[in-house]
């Protein structure tokens, strides 16, 4: 009697052969054998979320563009685009599990992406609709997703948590500021004492750093 909690696989091949695949998965064959291979830092797409959206971000707007120029039927366009913005919202991220340190230029991950994203879009159109190839990586290179999408990632990271971490460590010293209004000390300039100064006077350049720069 097979085993309730045996894990289930599905069989694809690519031009190396034939590879058991998570039956649940929504990468592919291309994506489990970067797995295989490449056991290198422990650190895969998805502990970087930013990374993930933002390589989200360069299929939708390549399936855009494609769209556009009539390379992309309405269907496979927005069957792509969808499954792209669920991803940009933070869904599905645990089927990107490519090492981010591997052979090529960052290949293994354009296909992690390039399959979960056919899978997925061919789910919401109910059909086999799309190619990771063919499709979704149509007109891009990995030597050109991989790093405009570094790009994009760096952005998000800075407007989603270093600005506001940023805003909030200036909040916190104005109220420093307030409270230290009547501390004085010494001010210091070329290692020594100089005229004295308060403490708020001191944290308000601290501040007025974070604000400027």
């Amino acid at each position: 009697m097979a085993n309730e909690n045996e894990k289930k696989f599905r069989v694809e091949s690519d031009l190396l052969g034939e590879l058991q695949v998570p039956a649940e998965a929504y990468y592919g064959v291309q994506t489990q054998r970067a797995i295989n291979n490449y056991k290198i830092s422990g650190k895969h797409m998805c502990d970087y979320p930013e990374y993930v959206k933002a390589i989200a971000y360069v299929k939708l707007a390549a399936a855009e563009a494609n769209h556009e120029l009539g390379q992309l039927p309405d269907d496979v366009a927005d069957a792509m685009c969808r499954a792209c913005r669920e991803i940009i919202d933070g869904k599905f991220h645990e089927n990107f599990v490519t090492d981010m340190v591997q052979g090529g230029a960052g290949t293994s991950v354009n296909m992690n992406a390039n399959e979960v994203i056919a899978n997925r879009g061919n789910e919401l159109a109910g059909k086999k609709l799309l190619h990771p190839n063919d499709d979704v990586n149509m007109s891009q290179s990995s030597n050109d997703t991989f790093p405009t999408a570094m790009h994009i990632a760096a952005c998000l990271a800075v407007e989603d948590r270093l600005l506001p971490a940023v805003s909030t460590l200036e909040q916190t010293l104005l109220r420093l500021e307030a409270e230290n209004a009547d501390v004085l000390k010494s001010g210091r300039t070329h290692l020594q004492d100089a005229t004295p100064i308060t403490f708020a006077q001191e944290i308000s350049g601290w501040r007025t750093s974070l604000a400027r720069d």
